[in-house]
């Protein structure tokens, strides 16, 4: 029998109808954060939760607030493998779960031992795309979504462009897509008091600086590198550069080497803080003054959303649902994919104009206010879980299962 790896499932509520959320892995990262939130906000009586990691976790697990919230780890091994498949049908017998969660394609053929296993409803999630399908045109990824799209019973898309994908290129039903933005917790991400926060970095932060900031795993569809390449264009081309600039990337990965090393080369490493990753992200976004993503592609940037709530302008790529987050003139500006010079400019632009750094960033936040609240976020999810569940003609709780 497999047993989790971290048991706090004795105080679940009885008798609510339990979630299994499978991922690839519970790490840093966009897809995780949004899980956490969502387990976080949502009302134990409503429902109960456990997560299933494919491979493992790390301690961003104990970003969970809730107790009863097992996370298990089958280990998974590089490339496929049928005896994962195997241990995964065999928890969820053990468990039998009222819904399993999928989310992104490494989770995907999580629906089929979901099926053999018995569980009612099978919800997929579409939360971005990888750096070797940038723009879902991948035939091969493609057939596989269709090939599975049977054993899934209602898919999420977290963004407009991806439910047009699902809809468009693997010919799913509109009925059977529910768009959701992620949330973002406007209480903990706030803009900073007067005068702005300190960095907990020597030499950073201080009066008459302009710090441009990014948050995220440092890996290729990342692409850090066009930003560290966009800060040594602007450390060679603005006037009092060395005075004024300095860059921080929060994040780890393996990206973060040769963005340091690209740095060093060009001799400007002393104004750039890359301190790997950080619990107290809120509050370092407090000590920006401009926000950057410079990502390949995208689903929906929590990173941007949490930057608009901290009341920050955003210089975003193009791509993925960035254009539906940002209102380029109001709340930031859009760029081309790993263009460093476009991104040079757009960056200075901010940098010699406080005042429309201040107008976008507060509207920015107005924006967050209205439309991205974490309430509206969870209870869409629950709408989904509740319709799916009335669609197998299941009451919510009454689907008899158990958690180790």
């Amino acid at each position: 029998m497999l047993l989790p790896e971290v048991v706090a499932a004795r105080d679940q509520t009885p008798g609510a109808p339990l979630i299994a959320h499978v991922i690839y892995r519970l790490d840093m990262g966009g897809l995780e954060n949004g899980l956490v939130n969502l387990i976080n906000q949502t009302p134990a009586q409503r429902y109960r939760h456990a997560i299933i990691c494919l491979t493992g976790y790390s301690e961003f697990r104990q970003r969970l607030q809730r107790s009863d919230v097992p996370v298990y780890a089958l280990h998974k091994p590089e490339g496929n493998s049928v005896w994962t498949h195997v241990k995964l049908w065999r928890l969820l017998r053990q468990m039998r779960p009222d819904i399993v969660h999928t989310r992104n394609l490494a989770a995907l053929e999580g629906a089929l031992p979901a099926v053999l296993a018995g569980v009612p409803a099978r919800v997929h999630g579409e939360h971005g795309r990888d750096v070797s399908d940038l723009d879902g045109s991948s035939r091969k990824y493609q057939l596989v979504r269709r090939a599975l799209k049977p054993f899934v019973t209602h898919y999420i898309a977290v963004s407009r462009d991806l439910e047009c994908y699902l809809q468009q290129k693997i010919a799913v039903a509109p009925q059977r897509v529910t768009q959701i933005y992620n949330g973002v917790d406007a209480v903990k991400f706030h803009p900073a008091r007067e005068p702005r926060e300190g960095l907990p970095a020597s030499g950073f932060g201080g009066a008459g600086q302009f710090v441009i900031g990014t948050v995220g795993r440092m890996q290729e569809v990342k692409d850090q590198l066009t930003l560290a390449r966009a800060f040594v264009l602007l450390m060679r081309q603005m006037p009092g550069a060395a005075q004024r600039l300095r860059l921080v990337m929060i994040g780890d990965g393996p990206l973060r080497a040769q963005v340091e090393a690209e740095l060093a080369a060009a001799g400007v490493a002393q104004y750039a803080w890359l301190p790997g990753g950080r619990d107290d992200v809120a509050a370092i976004m407090r000590g920006f003054d401009l926000f950057v993503l410079p990502s390949l592609a995208e689903g929906i940037s929590n990173t941007i959303l949490e930057a608009m709530a901290s009341g920050l302008p955003v210089v975003a790529t193009d791509v993925g649902g960035n254009k539906e987050l940002l209102q380029p003139g109001a709340t930031g500006t859009l760029v081309a994919a790993a263009d460093a010079q476009a991104m040079a400019l757009a960056i200075r632009a901010y940098a010699e104009d406080p005042g429309s750094c201040a107008r976008h960033g507060a509207h920015a936040r107005r924006v967050i206010e209205r439309e991205f609240s974490m309430d509206a976020m969870v209870n869409a999810y629950l709408a989904v879980y509740d319709n799916v569940l009335a669609s197998r003609k299941l009451r919510p709780g009454s689907h008899r299962n158990t958690v180790a």
